[in-house]
């Protein structure tokens, strides 16, 4: 059925027009059509685990199984409290300053919304994972691009201290870093806290891979919350999910943490996006989140050496990698393929090769520009290690290109 672009333009929203659909969750499609190994899309391929399943099932077996209050639980909302005071050392008022939201996703968007005026600019360092764009288009705010630069993804003060004016309402910081697996230093932090104290910014910082961070020899890797620098705990929206941590992605349970006006405010925009999470994942969720220190550094340890799999893989395959701190991605250059763009290499790779992975130009506000992305691509270790060696052979495939 061909729409008349009369049509369109009358009852598409000029806001809608003004982003596309998903490119990540476009090539998990992609890879379902021909039959390709899955490297794009952020989601564990193996199995939640057993125990936290087990607290999920056992939560709908006790009829848990009707509206949570709508903005999170309660034995949720204090699991989140206690596991920030030991993790973060935060001290969070369960009932003033936690909103459990569907996902990490509407978590940013009910912030976003609940504190950004029309006109208003809001800071993002590119790439960027592709939700914050549209997320500043449906708030009504005018994105400002800072660069992450290759290879370390540094980013330089003086372009970030021209970004800032009055205004600013905000910057996002994903942290560790989605799609580049940047871990923000505690003084790259220090930095920009003093300019969002400056200029009376916030800052709505995505915490999600906070336990996924590569140590390495010689460089110290840890992960810092903007919540913890001075002067920034009631500037900051801290923004998290149960999805990465405990490899339940499709449960949607998110969940962020602001200062009580900031909630108030939060709690409101969220009531009337979706009313509130599923309540037995929340009970679920309670569970989780109390678990002992080693499960979190199992989890480390699991996703370093998946890492360890993928990334001599990429490299021998002929892409130039750039190591990841944190997060489960890797990004790569293409350039020694000489395919004229990114989205040419990604067609290519999924069909005639058969894994899949995300062009990097869908990480950038101009994909055309200097520096957008058209020589780069992610990939995403998250998978088994039958899933990461059947991409390791079929991507040595490259080598004959």
């Amino acid at each position: 059925m061909t729409i008349p672009a009369s049509i369109t333009r009358r009852y598409v929203s000029e806001k809608a027009a003004r982003f596309t659909e998903s490119v990540i969750r476009e090539m998990t499609r992609e890879a379902l059509k021909h039959g390709a190994v899955n490297l794009s899309q952020g989601f564990p391929d193996f199995a939640a685990p057993e125990n936290i399943k087990r607290a999920a099932q056992e939560a709908i077996e006790a009829d848990i199984n009707q509206y949570a209050i709508t903005w999170g639980a309660p034995d949720f909302r204090r699991a989140i409290a206690e596991k920030t005071k030991w993790y973060l050392g935060l001290d969070v008022d369960p009932e003033t300053e936690i909103t459990v939201t569907c996902g990490s996703t509407e978590a940013m968007i009910a912030a976003m919304m609940a504190t950004v005026d029309r006109g208003e600019e809001v800071v993002i360092f590119e790439p960027f994972y592709e939700n914050y764009a549209p997320d500043a288009i449906l708030s009504d705010a005018r994105p400002r691009y800072v660069s992450l630069r290759a290879p370390d993804w540094s980013f330089d003060r003086d372009e970030l201290r021209a970004a800032f004016n009055e205004r600013t309402k905000a910057i996002i910081i994903c942290n560790p870093n989605n799609p580049t697996g940047k871990v923000f230093t505690r003084e790259e932090l220090e930095f920009v806290s003093r300019l969002c104290i400056e200029h009376d910014a916030l800052c709505f910082t995505d915490e999600i891979y906070e336990h996924i961070i590569y140590p390495r020899k010689g460089k110290e890797v840890n992960h810092v919350s903007m919540a913890q620098i001075e002067g920034m705990r009631e500037r900051t929206v801290v923004v998290n999910s149960m999805s990465k941590t405990y490899s339940v992605t499709g449960w949607r349970v998110g969940y962020c943490i602001a200062p009580p006006t900031i909630t108030n405010a939060i709690r409101k925009v969220h009531d009337f996006l979706t009313v509130g999470a599923a309540a037995p994942l929340q009970a679920a969720g309670a569970y989780a989140l109390r678990l002992p220190p080693v499960y979190y550094e199992g989890l480390q340890r699991e996703y370093e050496r998946r890492r360890a799999m993928l990334l001599p893989t990429l490299e021998a395959a002929g892409f130039r990698v750039f190591a990841p701190d944190g997060a489960y991605y890797i990004m790569t250059d293409i350039t020694s393929f000489g395919f004229s763009d990114d989205v040419a290499f990604t067609r290519y790779l999924v069909r005639e090769i058969g894994v899949a992975c995300v062009p990097g130009s869908s990480f950038y506000s101009d994909a055309a520009g200097a520096n957008g992305g058209r020589q780069q691509v992610r990939f995403c270790f998250c998978k088994q290690d039958a899933t990461l060696q059947a991409a390791a052979q079929r991507l040595m495939k490259l080598k004959t290109v």
